[in-house]
């Protein structure tokens, strides 16, 4: 019963409430995808101490055979410290360089689809909004053409069911937004985990550097 009270509630709020529902369905699938996505890069970091302090020693080619025996799978900081351990003939201008863009790339690649989530979370109660004055201009249309017999409960109908497209428009933002800033707030986290990992990279690389010359 209950459900075909919500169905008829949904059928009543007009066109404009499906592609509400979409924005609706859309946004909870990117966020739990990018959520699964930033929980596993999360609970894969490692610690990274020993292969420092190869790259500290000078033993650059120990030190990539670390990382790649260690474990097959290439994390983003992996990536980062392999692409500056393969730099040709490298220099500390070179290796922080390669160090920067590749810091933007990964953050680059775990940001994808996060600004449709706020395009969405922005669009659902605009969407709502006209469909509240869509709603309004077809009742007022409706008690403008009864003439001078208006009747209170006919224009009282109307107008809620222009407002329930209003209603459920808020309904899909508030979740979204919180959503996209929750993402926003675990990204900022990765981003910041990953240039410690390069800056760390660069301090033993310095050491080893000079060490290996």
């Amino acid at each position: 019963m209950e459900n075909l009270e919500v169905l008829d509630l949904v059928n009543k709020g007009g066109l404009l409430v499906w592609p509400i529902l979409l924005c609706s369905l859309i946004g909870t699938a990117i966020f739990f995808e990018r959520l699964l996505r930033y929980r596993k890069f999360l609970k894969y970091r490692e610690d990274y101490d020993s292969f420092y302090q190869l790259i500290h020693d000078g033993k650059f080619a120990t030190a990539q055979e670390f990382l790649s025996k260690r474990n097959p799978t290439l994390s983003a900081a992996k990536r980062l410290m392999l692409e500056a351990l393969n730099v040709d003939d490298p220099d500390r201008e070179t290796v922080e360089m390669v160090l920067v863009h590749g810091v933007e790339r990964e953050i680059a690649s775990l940001s994808s689809y996060l600004s449709t989530l706020g395009v969405l979370g922005s669009t659902a109660p605009l969407l709502g909004l006209l469909g509240t004055v869509l709603g309004m201009i077809k009742a007022f249309s409706v008690v403008e053409s009864m003439g001078g017999s208006v009747n209170a409960s006919v224009l009282a109908g109307g107008i809620w069911e222009a407002m329930l497209t209003t209603a459920l428009g808020l309904s899909v933002a508030i979740p979204l937004l919180f959503f996209h800033n929750h993402l926003e707030s675990r990204l900022s986290y990765i981003h910041e985990y990953l240039e410690e990992v390069a800056i760390e990279f660069m301090k033993a690389w310095s050491k080893g550097h000079h060490t290996a010359h």
